[in-house]
């Protein structure tokens, strides 16, 4: 699914998509297959769509943020803390809440921009994520958004190998580095886990220089830390 060709279209007729922009307003102040009612769903979804003429995700997303307050790490706050923005499920609807979104160079520290497909929450006990993990990379700040909008090109388009085993992504504003970290399903599959993390280097065209690191959720469940004590580095 290319998107970038989109963009210069969707900012010249935002004002004629049915996509609220006030939903992003917060920010500018399941397994490998299908069950029978999801396909079902997507069907109708895709059809509803072409007759309309837009272009169809293979995936609906939804966007969060999350403003954290600093020394506070109850799991309860965090949770409230979490506010969607909006959802998405065709080109055009991307392009109408993404241009509508503040740039993570403007957001306060610390803030999570949070990219999840529909029905899985940014929360690590979620069913979907509860026995996965995420690869992290550490960014300077003033170059994370580049980044930041590569991934999220990719994983909208479903560009990325082992598309069905990611979650979402998340873009941490902190205070000295910005954090990107794409979230999977499986932490016990190597295999995925390490083809993933080609994906991420390759789809990114990440320097040598750059480390990146894996931690599974269990993990950070029990140290109530999100990025400190990976296990892997690659």
């Amino acid at each position: 699914m290319e998107l970038v060709s989109e963009k210069e279209k969707k900012q010249s007729s935002d004002n004629n998509n049915n996509t609220n922009p006030d939903n992003a307003q917060p920010l500018l102040d399941s397994s490998d297959s299908f069950n029978t009612h999801e396909a079902q769903e997507f069907r109708d979804r895709l059809a509803r769509d072409l007759k309309a003429g837009l272009h169809p995700l293979k995936h609906k997303f939804v966007f969060w943020y999350t403003r954290r307050t600093p020394g506070v790490r109850n799991q309860t706050s965090y949770e409230d803390n979490i506010k969607k923005i909006v959802d998405f499920s065709t080109v055009e609807e991307f392009w109408v809440s993404y241009c509508h979104l503040a740039r993570p160079s403007s957001l306060p520290s610390p803030t999570d921009l949070h990219l999840f497909k529909e029905g899985i929450r940014p929360l690590w006990e979620d069913s979907a994520n509860c026995n996965g993990g995420k690869w992290i990379i550490r960014f300077k700040k003033v170059i994370s958004g580049r980044f930041w909008e590569d991934l999220v090109l990719a994983l909208v388009g479903d560009q990325l190998d082992y598309g069905e085993n990611i979650c979402g992504a998340v873009l941490s504003i902190r205070f000295n580095e910005d954090i990107l970290s794409v979230w999977n399903r499986n932490a016990s599959d190597h295999q995925a886990v390490m083809a993933l993390r080609d994906a991420i280097k390759r789809h990114l065209k990440l320097p040598h220089s750059y480390v990146m690191e894996y931690k599974p959720h269990d993990a950070s469940l029990r140290d109530n830390s999100s990025y400190r004590n990976t296990w892997l580095r690659g």
